[in-house]
């Protein structure tokens, strides 16, 4: 779901390593016609309504068409090569060739990778289908704790009673737009869900497999610095390595799903990267200049980086600082924390449900 070199290099690999293990599988495949009809590559992409992308490096290319991608290996003329779609579905077909420095697209490639969009597409692949909304701390973990005297009033902000009340308005708003999909609150009222409780709640839930879940942990801050003031927005750290796949779905060699496990953390990571943005592109127009904006930043949580999803931690302001703690005990202020990451959800919802899944970074 990603693009640039690294994503490419990845994919790749994945045919590559994958080929070792699908040719002996395929090798009673009867032989490619030799007269089989060829086609130029102005025909192929107005066929496909695709554009192209090329790795002249590892003479392999991205066919995208709106929400989707096939990436593909080149090789001799008459050999079989594989294609990869939406980084996820593998298969061996004619193989594309360079002749005369041009790309030739046998019929049978381009007839296939049709063939195979056209069920995507029918198969109505790739919704979002659950949410969850995590509020952090709870019972007896009030989490930060800020003591102020605000308006001749002795006040104190406590980060549990903030998370809950903005989550609970998001899962209002979010079952209110979303009627068909699960929103779910790893809790709902004052009681102490451990981390592993929310990260079990989480990665518990079933989907289909054209389906995907969001995880959005909700906090506020504290500081030994009273002046630290702003939100921020964190999405785990893309060196850290974490187990995403389910293991017992594949009979795949543990190489080949070292490889889909990888590739499925990258995913994430970019899905997870472009949710932080969004909602912090929400904060800003709904919090404007009453508070500041301390950005988007990778960190290892733990409830995020053991989430198995794309997963991001809120962090509203600071409870220790007298500016932020006046407007997170205003509830009017407050819904407008609520409705720029319930925005920024749903910005996010659309795009990733729109595009059929695929995502990339600019």
């Amino acid at each position: 779901m990603t693009g640039g070199k690294g994503r490419f290099s990845i994919i790749f690999l994945f045919m590559l390593f994958s080929g070792a293990f699908l040719f002996a599988e395929t090798s009673n495949q009867k032989t490619l016609e030799k007269n089989e009809k060829i086609l130029a590559l102005d025909e192929t992409l107005t066929r496909l309504g695709a554009e192209l992308s090329w790795d002249p490096f590892f003479g392999s290319g991205i066919l995208s068409v709106p929400g989707h991608s096939a990436v593909f290996e080149t090789g001799n003329a008459g050999e079989e090569g594989f294609l990869l779609i939406d980084g996820r579905e593998l298969f061996l077909v004619p193989a594309p060739y360079l002749e005369g420095g041009l790309l030739r697209f046998p019929e049978a490639f381009v007839t296939s990778l049709r063939e195979r969009l056209d069920r995507v597409l029918q198969d109505n692949r790739f919704r979002i289908a659950a949410i969850i909304l995590d509020p952090g701390h709870g019972g007896r973990d009030t989490g930060a704790v800020g003591n102020h005297v605000i308006d001749g009033k002795q006040v104190r902000v406590v980060e549990k009673d903030i998370t809950l009340k903005v989550s609970r308005d998001i899962y209002s708003r979010l079952t209110s737009t979303y009627p068909d999909k699960r929103i779910l609150l790893t809790r709902n009222t004052d009681t102490y869900p451990t981390l592993d409780d929310r990260v079990t709640i989480a990665n518990s839930v079933s989907l289909k497999e054209n389906e995907a879940i969001l995880f959005i942990s909700i906090h506020a801050n504290a500081s030994m610095n009273k002046n630290a003031r702003g939100y921020e927005v964190w999405y785990l750290t893309p060196e850290y390595r974490r187990t995403v796949i389910d293991e017992e779905k594949y009979d795949d060699p543990l190489e080949i799903i070292s490889i889909r496990n990888a590739m499925l953390e990258e995913e994430f990571t970019t899905e997870s990267i472009m949710m932080a943005q969004f909602i912090m592109n929400r904060f800003k127009e709904q919090v404007g200049s009453l508070l500041p904006s301390r950005g988007v930043k990778a960190e290892e949580w733990f409830v995020v980086r053991n989430a198995r999803m794309p997963s991001v931690l809120v962090e509203l302001g600071f409870v220790t600082n007298e500016e932020d703690a006046r407007l997170m005990i205003n509830d009017n202020y407050l819904k407008n924390f609520s409705e720029a990451i319930y925005n920024g959800i749903r910005d996010f919802v659309t795009m990733f449900e729109q595009s059929g899944g695929f995502t990339t970074i600019p």
